[in-house]
């Protein structure tokens, strides 16, 4: 029996973005609540964050949003299940990592970049040993580059490469995680 109770789902609030992105983030919704994890994402009813909580409640999951007051003026809460409501940007960061067993990341913009980074930094400070996964290869192949560099140039050590693992599916970041949480 897996120990993953609750895995956070950082990504996109945009409609804008190519179909296949919104897919993606329905059936990550989908395989979270059909494993009996529960969803934990930033609140928002709109893109990515929107199609994977949806795609988890109506799949019978259970789903808990955090969202700061002040996001309501662009992006709205779904009334069908719990949305948490804060002040500010860092309690709703602190109520995604307290809330969470694990981190998935689906493709996402600045503040997707944002949340990622500040959770494997806090990883890299041994402020938490909770597993990462980036979902879509191709999407975060140029992050994956870019902290590569970092570690070639000496400004990351070597073992960083350790921090995070990269998918193309969700039922493989699933496996994954919950291989890592079996771990401990």
């Amino acid at each position: 029996m897996s120990k993953l109770k609750s895995v956070c789902v950082y990504c996109g609030s945009s409609n804008q973005v190519d179909p296949a992105y919104l897919e993606l983030a329905t059936q990550m919704g989908q395989a979270i609540a059909k494993r009996g994890i529960r969803l934990v994402y930033g609140g928002g009813n709109v893109g990515l964050m929107g199609a994977s909580s949806r795609a988890a409640h109506e799949a019978g999951g259970e789903v808990l949003g955090i969202m700061p007051h002040f996001l309501t003026k662009w992006e709205k809460p779904n009334a069908a299940f719990e949305t948490r409501m804060v002040d500010t940007m860092h309690e709703r960061k602190w109520g995604l990592f307290a809330e969470s067993d694990a981190f998935i990341v689906l493709p996402g913009g600045i503040g997707t970049l944002e949340e990622v980074v500040e959770t494997l930094s806090w990883q890299r400070l041994e402020l938490h040993h909770k597993p990462v996964v980036l979902v879509d290869r191709a999407f975060w192949q140029p992050f994956v580059d870019l902290i590569e560099a970092t570690i070639v140039t000496k400004f990351t050590p070597e073992a960083f490469r350790n921090s995070f693992f990269c998918v193309d599916t969700p039922e493989e970041a699933l496996a994954g995680l919950e291989a890592a949480v079996a771990k401990g």
